[in-house]
């Protein structure tokens, strides 16, 4: 539980990621985790009501179904075959959140490997889809374990590209690319600065700035300034908490992504 009574701090992430998608319009999103995945479904039940969102496979969703709902349950509209993907993607009409196993200042994300790319000490994923999708349309990031681990200083390889790689490459990575936000199980992080480097959006109920600092392998801009002020991340609204328990994710699996 937060330091918020009885909402948990994954139902505060999970109205943080929703808050990524406001005012995004008729956009198709590709969620990656659950609590993205849960944010998806609120923002498209409350305040976007525009939002398309895919079977993960091959289909375009009617409404937001529940988490886990069997395949055969589920209602589609359209076909969104490998093809139409990509007409979506290169014509910017998507917002994903993806996952990052590491993250730098600069917004440049890692899901391939640890280590020296010649002789890596954890192989993950791979690149995927990240260069695409981080220089063609808006991206953001969920980190469910906040450590110094995971934010670092330099990531050990680029698979989605930060606003620095960006513009040395020019004005052909530049002219579509958005970085939206970053959202940890302990804060949101942005880069609405002028160098444009992360910085605290929002800290999570029960979690101070110097949580955040020692958790950052890296100076967050405006960190350092103890007295500043930091919004606090806000809470569900009773019927938002509603539809995330008893509606969309009435087993919890929510609670199981995120570290306490």
């Amino acid at each position: 539980m937060s330091a918020a009574g009885n909402v948990t701090r994954a139902e505060v992430c999970v109205v943080a990621c929703a808050e990524a998608w406001r005012g995004a319009g008729e956009v198709m999103v590709s969620p990656f985790g659950t609590v993205p995945a849960l944010g998806a479904r609120l923002a498209k039940l409350t305040f976007t009501p525009d939002l398309v969102l895919t079977d993960g496979e091959a289909a375009l969703m009617v409404g937001a179904p529940p988490l886990n709902t069997p395949p055969a349950e589920l209602v589609r509209e359209a076909a969104m075959g490998y093809r139409a993907v990509f007409d979506v993607v290169w014509s910017g009409r998507r917002h994903i959140m993806m996952m990052a196993s590491q993250i730098d200042r600069h917004g440049n994300q890692n899901l391939s490997a640890i280590g020296d790319w010649a002789r890596p000490t954890v192989q993950l994923v791979g690149v995927r889809g990240a260069p695409g999708n981080s220089l063609n349309h808006p991206t953001s990031y969920w980190v469910p374990d906040h450590s110094t681990r995971s934010f670092v200083e330099h990531v050990d390889v680029v698979c989605g590209v930060g606003y620095q790689r960006a513009a040395a490459a020019g004005v052909g990575a530049t002219r579509f690319h958005h970085l939206g936000v970053v959202v940890s199980n302990l804060g949101v992080f942005d880069f609405e600065t002028p160098d444009r480097v992360m910085r605290v959006r929002s800290l999570h109920p029960g979690v101070s700035l110097d949580d955040v600092v020692q958790a950052t392998g890296f100076e967050l801009a405006g960190a350092t300034q103890r007295g500043a002020a930091v919004p606090e991340t806000r809470l569900p609204s009773p019927a938002e908490l509603s539809m995330v328990r008893d509606l969309l994710d009435p087993g919890g699996t929510r609670d199981r992504e995120v570290k306490g």
